[in-house]
């Protein structure tokens, strides 16, 4: 896959897929303390339209945009700066706006006041602007009103293809705010302490809530906590953009864990919707591990048929092949290996015991469970080049 996309790049040259972009809103209020439902609602915005397929740039994208043209995040952009990050970043559409805090509403005096949010839609090709689309409700129900306006948006890029309000507002109910809150002042945290503090709280505050368990599953894979990442990650929903990623990584979690069976369910829910060479390398691992020698070599060639010059794909076949006793099959994938990496001395030496046609021991740890499995994981490249060959 990874030379397909690198193909369609030199051949597509400036060819892009349309892609939006959702900046934080701006505060109009007097309150300093509401800036991070700014960062809320574009975090919202963005999910809605990311879990309905569009390309969408994520958090990084956009905080790499603010530093090219040395703007201060969270500072409030003029007309000609939003346009200039969304060029900046090659967006199709860039979606922005603002938010005010406004006196409650006489028949509910117990509510913090309500929340008005006005948004714009720029559609950078054909420089023009949308009309605005305005949510209005309790400050208590910016979920809800953070939901709404990502179908509205979903529908104004989409039209018809967009799913029905009801349909998209069913699957994605109301998270509390001061889980929110907790989430999103997570996100804007510079320490790994304070981020894990105000994840943990917003998964506690709100245990149907996804984004945050998504954030503490891949935190706890990095630090190689593969028990507690695959609880973690379990709890991501469908609708979560990340729920494909959260899948690979909670496949890595089970795989590393020695369960098998799930790390191979996992995998195989990502390779039906995004199989990327990585995810059928690592499903065929998984099948190794279980003794399904005809499913692994199955996914390893299917791996090996989207990118032929890594050397691990030519490795984890030959490896199945040769524990299979397929010996003349082996000799070929461990020379393809050699070729490609002469320092590669496992694979030297199982390249001799296939000419030999020495199959394994029983009990040798060292030929035992040596199967390479791949941890980078790229589905934004993989819907990126789907789109631009869809035109």
């Amino acid at each position: 896959m990874r030379r397909l996309f690198t193909l369609a790049v030199l051949f597509c040259g400036a060819l892009r897929a349309e892609t939006a972009l959702v900046l934080p809103f701006f505060n109009h209020s007097t309150s300093t303390n509401l800036d991070w439902i700014g960062e809320s609602i574009a975090e919202s915005v963005r999910d809605s339209l990311a879990s309905e397929g569009l390309l969408v740039l994520d958090r990084d994208d956009r905080l790499e945009g603010y530093r090219r043209l040395s703007l201060r995040p969270g500072a409030e952009l003029t007309h000609a700066s939003i346009i200039k990050i969304g060029e900046t970043l090659d967006a199709s559409n860039v979606i922005y706006g603002y938010y005010e805090l406004l006196p409650a509403p006489g028949d509910n005096p117990q509510s913090k006041g309500a929340l008005r949010i006005t948004a714009r839609i720029m559609d950078l090709k054909h420089t023009r602007q949308a009309p605005a689309l305005i949510e209005l409700g309790a400050l208590e129900d910016l979920a809800r009103l953070e939901a709404h306006l990502g179908w509205q948006s979903l529908e104004s890029l989409k039209g018809k293809a967009a799913p029905s309000e009801q349909e998209f507002l069913r699957a994605r109910p109301p998270v509390r705010i001061d889980a929110v809150e907790n989430y999103v002042r997570g996100l804007l945290a510079t320490s790994p302490e304070q981020q894990h503090h105000f994840f943990t709280q917003a998964a506690r505050l709100d245990e149907h809530y996804s984004q945050p368990c998504f954030r503490l599953g891949k935190t706890c894979w990095e630090q190689k906590d593969y028990k507690t990442a695959a609880g973690w990650l379990a709890r991501v929903a469908r609708t979560d953009p990340h729920y494909l990623e959260a899948q690979f990584f909670l496949g890595l979690s089970k795989y590393y864990n020695g369960d098998f069976a799930g790390a191979e369910q996992a995998f195989l829910l990502v390779a039906e919707a995004v199989p990327l060479n990585e995810v059928l390398n690592n499903l065929g691992a998984a099948q190794a591990r279980r003794n399904n020698s005809a499913g692994a070599i199955a996914s390893f060639k299917k791996a090996l048929e989207g990118d032929s010059a890594d050397p691990d794909y030519h490795f984890n076949l030959g490896y199945t092949l040769w524990r299979a006793g397929q010996y003349d099959a082996a000799v070929e994938s461990f020379r393809a290996v050699v070729a490609r990496d002469e320092s590669d001395t496992e694979a030297t030496i199982l390249l001799g015991r296939s000419l030999k046609q020495d199959g394994p021991r029983p009990g040798d740890p060292k030929t035992e469970a040596r199967e390479r499995v791949k941890t980078n994981y790229d589905e934004a490249a993989y819907r990126q080049l789907q789109a631009e060959l869809a035109k």
